[in-house]
């Protein structure tokens, strides 16, 4: 499932460009235009969830494989190893979870504290 007036669907679609992180046939990694940290970047499902809200047991594996990549990628984009280093993982849902963008995301963020937000 694609939205054509998604923002994100169209970054993974190559129609909007974005400093990828990683790319494989389920997930989309970029780094954020607006970084709060010396590290941060958006992991997106290449499918159109539009956030948490509407996640359900069939997106198990997905999610599970997106958790389960953020540590490596975490660490190739620079943040120190736990347990003196580490990152943040935040998944923003709805408009006062501070969701801007419908379109599932993870937001992974690290690096030296402190940050200037977050």
């Amino acid at each position: 499932m694609h939205d054509p007036n998604c923002i994100f669907c169209k970054i993974i679609a190559g129609q909007i460009p974005s400093r990828k992180v990683y790319e494989d046939e389920e997930v989309f990694a970029f780094h954020d235009i607006h970084p709060w940290a010396p590290v941060h970047f958006l992991m997106v499902p290449k499918l159109h969830i539009p956030s948490m809200a509407q996640v359900h047991t069939g997106h198990e594996a997905l999610l599970g494989r997106m958790m389960a990549l953020a540590p490596r990628l975490a660490l190739e984009q620079g943040c120190r190893p736990y347990p003196d280093g580490g990152f943040r993982i935040v998944a923003n849902t709805g408009a006062e979870g501070g969701q801007e963008v419908h379109h599932l995301h993870i937001h992974v963020m690290g690096g030296p504290r402190p940050w200037l937000k977050g």
